[in-house]
């Protein structure tokens, strides 16, 4: 057995049964071991759009995404995929070829320090230097993707060790799936945390992407139902309370609702979970939540009174966590003017599209998502691309799941979208994975459709076109004075023409009266699909947090009904 045949070997015994990659020189050994394997590998049209299905995979799934790619350009081309998997805490292995051992260091062609360029990027690297060591390597880095707070994890292998046979005997075995626990936060603190709550009348629930990483999506609902707390989002939360939650306020932060922002600054605990504070979460840290003690629940230290002190912090694993402080209470939380306070919040002042009444008027973005989510099934999983439509969806699609919304968070990766949503239908094949992009960002890795139509992927893929680099417009007209910087895309191709050539099949539609009919063409149709949406290029995401302020001091159009909501004393 050469290390090629090593590296398939633990794959196998893992139980992985997809890759994503795109061959090349120095991966070569790994692809001729692949003939052999029972892995299915996909061969993605670049490597970025490899690491970003691998990466969409593992959201879909919860499994561990795989890519491979060879060294130099196939490496480097990993690298943003890498890192958005490293930002949102994604389980992803990462294997390249590299030049042979003997010419490492020489400008060999094709030799890149990857391993030095990436260590900002993920949870640990190797350079394997001996064929022997392989096996041990790879138990290893899969269970460091996938334990603890989840990860990349890159193996670099030369070319002559991957054709290096083994000198030592191979005891098959399944690699560790569960990794090491951290230890529990003590049972003093859990009492701590308990009593906050209980002394508490206007608490807030805040939980995020670590909830969905640590597998805790019941042990948060059953806590947050029985104790009858209100809760708002992050936007890698969305999905946590469940669909049509009534006391779910939405996404909090810079795009979130008036309704999650308010509750925010006006509760007097915040729990949360599974939370960073990121800034777009939290605007201007020191008035986050100005009123508020803060309880904090992670898997990761380095999280705790990173960007907010708080009061109580808790390490461990969330699911026994929360359970733990669950067992301190017997019945719902007295609260009911609270309650009430936060859903007649979320009636006035959360997401609500405001339709036209004229049938022939453009077609709005939040009302085509809003229509789009009530005729969708509900099981769907959306994969968005970053920009305006990824706001909106946020804000006016509702998710019965976190793993049904695939969103690039902490990097923001336009292109992310297209191979996210095959990496997820290949994780899912029965669902229904439809792509929401921007004409932008569709732009990025449009050559994936090929892909698409080679592994006859059913994806139906939206494309919001304003003709414009929408966020960036935005941003530019609302804090810049209306200087418009290179934000203007009018010159785009037409899409319906680019999806006949990869061979899809396509409809346009431009005003609101055709918002129906395309999306049940598009849900009904049986392969791959692409709805070309046409919206005005001056529509804005609403609201908005000026970067740098506060989430209180949030922007709306003039236009906006503003109705007040009493408040609580």
């Amino acid at each position: 057995m050469n290390g090629a045949q090593a590296i398939i070997n633990a794959l196998e015994a893992y139980g992985t049964r997809t890759i994503f990659g795109y061959p090349g020189g120095c991966i070569m050994p790994l692809y001729d071991a692949l003939i052999d394997s029972s892995l299915e590998h996909i061969l993605c049209r670049h490597e970025q759009a490899a690491a970003l299905a691998a990466d969409g995979f593992a959201r879909a799934s919860g499994q561990l995404g795989v890519c491979v790619a060879t060294s130099g350009p196939g490496a480097t081309n990993l690298i943003t995929g890498v890192a958005n998997a490293f930002m949102d805490s994604i389980p992803m292995l990462v294997i390249t070829g590299q030049v042979p051992a003997g010419l490492i260091g020489t400008d060999a062609f094709q030799e890149t320090d990857i391993l030095g360029m990436t260590l900002g990027i993920v949870k640990h690297s190797y350079l394997v230097e001996s064929a022997d060591d392989l096996p041990e390597i790879m138990q290893q880095a899969i269970s460091l993707a996938t334990s603890g707070r989840p990860g990349p994890v890159w193996i670099d292998i030369p070319k002559d060790i991957l054709l290096q046979n083994l000198s030592v005997e191979i005891h098959t075995k399944e690699a560790d799936q569960t990794g090491t626990k951290p230890g529990i936060s003590t049972s003093e603190l859990i009492a701590q945390a308990a009593a906050m709550i209980a002394g508490s009348q206007k608490p807030l629930l805040y939980s995020g992407g670590g909830v969905i990483a640590a597998n805790a999506i019941e042990a948060l609902r059953n806590f947050a139902n029985e104790l009858g707390i209100p809760q708002v989002v992050t936007l890698k939360g969305i999905g946590n309370p469940g669909k049509n939650h009534p006391l779910n306020l939405g996404m909090l932060g810079m795009h979130g609702s008036r309704a999650a922002n308010e509750a925010v600054n006006d509760c007097d605990l915040l729990i949360a979970v599974g939370a960073r504070f990121d800034d777009r979460a939290t605007g201007k840290a020191t008035s986050f939540a100005p009123n508020a003690r803060i309880v904090h629940l992670d898997i990761d230290h380095s999280e705790f009174n990173k960007i907010k002190t708080v009061d109580c912090s808790l390490h461990g694993e969330l699911p026994e966590l929360l359970q733990q402080m669950q067992n301190h209470f017997n019945d719902r939380l007295p609260i009911d003017s609270w309650r009430q306070h936060c859903q007649e919040l979320k009636a006035c002042k959360g997401f609500i599209p405001t339709p036209s009444p004229d049938e022939q008027a453009p077609i709005d973005g939040p009302e085509f998502l809003d229509l789009l989510s009530r005729l969708a099934p509900s099981d769907t999983v959306i994969a968005c691309d970053v920009g305006q439509h990824q706001m909106w969806v946020a804000q006016y699609v509702d998710f019965d799941h976190p793993r049904q919304h695939l969103s690039s968070g902490g990097l923001g990766t336009m292109g992310f979208g297209l191979p996210a949503a095959m990496g997820a239908q290949f994780a899912r094949p029965d669902a229904k994975i439809i792509n929401i992009s921007g004409d932008g960002s569709f732009m990025m890795n449009l050559q994936e459709m090929a892909t698409i139509m080679r592994y006859d992927l059913p994806i139906k893929i939206v494309i919001l076109d304003n003709q414009r680099l929408g966020m960036v417009r935005q941003q530019q007209e609302l804090f810049y004075g209306q200087r418009y910087s290179e934000i203007d895309l009018s010159d785009n191709p037409e899409f319906t023409n680019i999806a006949s050539a990869f061979g899809l099949h396509s409809l346009k539609i431009e005003q609101r009266h055709q918002m129906r009919r395309g999306i049940e063409t598009l849900l009904a149709y049986p392969g791959a699909m692409l709805l070309h949406v046409c919206i005005e290029s001056d529509t804005n995401v609403w609201p908005i947090v000026k970067p740098g302020a506060g989430n209180d001091e949030m922007i709306e159009p003039a236009s906006r009904n503003t109705e007040q909501v009493g408040t609580v004393g």
